[in-house]
């Protein structure tokens, strides 16, 4: 019996990957995977909604000098905090008219031995790895689920979700919580087109992780990365577009671990 496949039926996957008319959400939108995402995204045509901490305030003007007006604005909103992510949130939408995807790229790691690590530190790192996270997605979740339209949701993990690093403890937990988050998420949202995908990258050369794997221990780390280095910023900027757009349709519930073969070993 010959069995025939109809060639013709396609998705309509958009090779070009436009996000024209879409807007999307960045949280820690100031970081360095962010910013690049940020380019990534208005270079595709997507109008970005920027989260940044009070910290960080004094670096607003500058970077969003660098955008179009009329496709960028930042919002101060502290993502561990329940109110202002429900006002943030609102506000985004008030100010563009629709939301369609959300980015959890906000993150904080201090690095210590199991045996030294303060219980406010542990709290500090699950609640900006993971509640922040969860409360965002929950938000965007809720305004997607009343749109109808569907949208995605990325969420920015990390190769220590996956395998032991030394001194990683509460970041490790926190981010393996975000992928079970994660699966969760894509698992009950899915029948209403919202996909939800994290991303697991190995060391980036941000500030944040050049600071922290400088010298001797980072040379170290490079020797057990199968491609010998750290990634860039705009390598994890290309795989979050990817998975913005609709190439990604059929992708829900996935982790995708861009370590150059860590974990592997």
């Amino acid at each position: 019996m010959t069995t025939t496949y109809d060639m013709s039926l396609k998705h309509g996957v958009d090779f070009n990957f436009s996000l024209e008319g879409k807007v999307v959400l960045i949280t820690g939108g100031l970081g360095g995977i962010a910013t690049a995402a940020n380019e990534a995204m208005l270079d595709k045509g997507a109008s970005i909604a920027i989260f940044y901490p009070e910290f960080e305030a004094d670096r607003v003007a500058e970077v969003m000098a660098q955008f179009p007006k009329d496709r960028a604005q930042a919002w101060c909103c502290d993502v561990t905090q329940e109110v202002q992510v429900e006002r943030c949130v609102k506000d985004v939408v008030d100010h563009f008219g629709d939301l369609h995807i959300l980015i959890n790229a906000a993150g904080a790691i201090t690095l210590n031995f199991a045996e030294d690590v303060m219980l406010t530190e542990w709290q500090r790192q699950i609640d900006v790895n993971l509640t922040a996270p969860f409360l965002c997605a929950r938000e965007v979740g809720r305004y997607l689920l009343k749109s109808g339209h569907g949208g995605k949701i990325i969420n920015i993990a990390s190769q220590a979700a996956t395998v032991a690093i030394d001194q990683h403890c509460a970041y490790t937990s926190a981010k393996a919580g975000l992928i079970g988050m994660t699966k969760s998420l894509a698992k009950e949202w899915g029948p209403h087109g919202i996909t939800v995908n994290s991303i697991s990258p190995t060391v980036v050369l941000t500030p944040m992780g050049a600071a922290a794997w400088s010298g001797e221990k980072g040379e170290r780390m490079k020797t057990m990365i199968p491609t010998g280095r750290f990634a860039y910023t705009d390598e994890i900027a290309a795989s979050i577009l990817f998975l913005a757009t609709n190439g990604s349709d059929m992708i829900n519930g996935a982790d995708l671990v861009i370590d150059g073969g860590y974990t592997i070993w």
